[in-house]
């Protein structure tokens, strides 16, 4: 049951979480006190958000595309930006399309995009036994299947030539620039799911490289980069024998590119 908090309790705890920055202190504070059943209860967490944990670890929970996805600490947290990639991946999508999520992390991208195709088949894959975990939590209420190891190197050889749907949310930030990430990233999600390499795109590399014997026919690689990086990525699609293109999103400040296996 929600804590009911006078105006002079929630002004004080909006006030506080603005002032350890949080940019959406209202809506977090409203969130805050939905989760806790005390005050001792809401002490805690509010302390724990104002060290700068993510308020999705505090919850459990994220709201990712209308859907409560839960997430346990040290999982990667899907960024809202990332639904702009999932809106791409549905419009290229059929009726009873194979849905490919790999660096799956909670499984949100993969449900997302399934939930909104009449008869998907879901499977999924992480390095990270904690996001199998994770994802598995997830899959048990949404359906799919999840598999733990090296981007393709766990998943069923039926699998190969037959993916409609391939996501990929590969670390893509430069090694460089790791340093230069909000505190919430930087300290408390996996230092793997962030460290793209020098130039950002080592893990899409290896992605991009086997996607061809797992595609089907037409089928479509999606991913995304930074806005400086997509020219470099497409190349790498190009590369591999897919055909790219990119496009961007103002709404959600995304820029994904799109590798569709023609041949």
């Amino acid at each position: 049951m929600a804590l009911q908090l006078s105006p002079a309790e929630t002004d004080a705890l909006v006030a506080r979480l603005r002032a350890a920055g949080c940019v959406f202190a209202e809506d977090e504070a409203r969130l805050l006190a939905e989760a806790a059943d005390s005050t001792g209860e809401l002490d805690i967490m509010t302390e724990r958000r104002v060290g700068g944990t993510p308020l999705e670890y505090i919850l459990g929970w994220v709201d990712f595309f209308g859907l409560r996805i839960a997430i346990s600490p040290g999982v990667f947290v899907p960024r809202k930006r990332t639904e702009f990639l999932v809106r791409e991946a549905i419009a290229h999508a059929s009726s009873g399309a194979t849905v490919l999520d790999l660096c799956c992390g909670c499984g949100a991208v993969g449900i997302a995009i399934s939930s909104a195709i009449d008869g998907a088949d879901l499977s999924a894959a992480d390095i990270d036994p904690a996001a199998v975990r994770n994802a598995e939590q997830n899959f048990a209420v949404f359906g799919g299947r999840v598999f733990e190891g090296d981007l393709f190197e766990p998943l069923p050889d039926s699998l190969r030539g037959r993916v409609d749907i391939l996501t990929a949310n590969v670390p893509y930030v430069p090694t460089e620039s790791i340093a230069l990430l909000p505190p919430e990233a930087r300290d408390f999600e996996p230092l793997t799911t962030l460290d793209g390499g020098a130039d950002g795109l080592d893990v899409l590399r290896r992605v991009a490289g086997e996607a061809p014997m797992w595609l089907a026919f037409g089928g479509h690689l999606f991913f995304e980069t930074g806005d400086d990086q997509a020219l470099a990525a497409s190349g790498i699609i190009t590369k591999a024998g897919l055909s790219p293109r990119i496009v961007t999103s103002d709404q959600f400040h995304s820029t994904v590119v799109v590798g569709s296996r023609l041949r």
